[in-house]
């Protein structure tokens, strides 16, 4: 399952990012540390735990991997980095499903309890794609602020970073990321 909208290219674009269900779970902290990956562990197992139960009335691949920044900014301190991290569900995870699935799995592992299932509409997105290293994003990040600026637009959200490539298989110069922001028509606009 990958939605059209987890394409991107290195030139920035304004795309309209439709209401999809997603799995989250939100902390505070390093994303090398151990709430981060306790809490990204919870929400794959979950995220496996729905397919096994749809999987009498359909098929998928677990999406993609996605991260919410809240207020981060540049700020080094990576010990106070909120975040929501996110992936994807197909329309048929109802609450009712995933209740299910999360009361049927046998070996709950730490952070399936800080999972819930969201409804996430996004809207009018501004986003761009990265190649290489995350630590190496701040060029393309200055692209895309200076595209939204030049479309009349103003940031009206959180970062939100798309994972395209698994970090433990791919070498990190060619690892793809796709950065985006809510936007809105901001003060200039025409």
């Amino acid at each position: 399952m990958k939605p059209v909208e987890f394409k991107a290219t290195a030139a920035p674009a304004l795309i309209n990012v439709p209401s999809l269900t997603y799995l989250m779970t939100d902390g505070k902290g390093d994303p090398d540390g151990e709430v981060y990956r306790t809490a990204v562990e919870g929400l794959y197992q979950a995220s496996y735990a729905v397919r096994a139960a749809l999987k009498p009335v359909t098929t998928y691949t677990v999406g993609t991997l996605q991260g919410r920044w809240h207020g981060v900014g540049l700020d080094p301190d990576r010990s106070s980095w909120r975040w929501t991290m996110m992936i994807a569900q197909p329309p048929e995870a109802t609450a009712d499903v995933v209740a299910a699935a999360f009361a049927a799995v046998k070996k709950p592992r730490p952070g399936l309890d800080l999972v819930r299932r969201e409804v996430f509409a996004e809207g009018e997105c501004a986003q761009i794609l990265h190649v290489g290293p995350y630590a190496d994003e701040k060029p393309a990040h200055d692209r895309l602020m200076a595209f939204i600026a030049a479309e009349g637009r103003v940031v009206s959200g959180s970062h939100h970073e798309i994972y395209l490539s698994d970090p433990r298989r791919v070498a990190p110069e060619r690892m793809r990321t796709i950065l985006r922001y809510p936007v809105a028509s901001g003060a200039t606009a025409t």
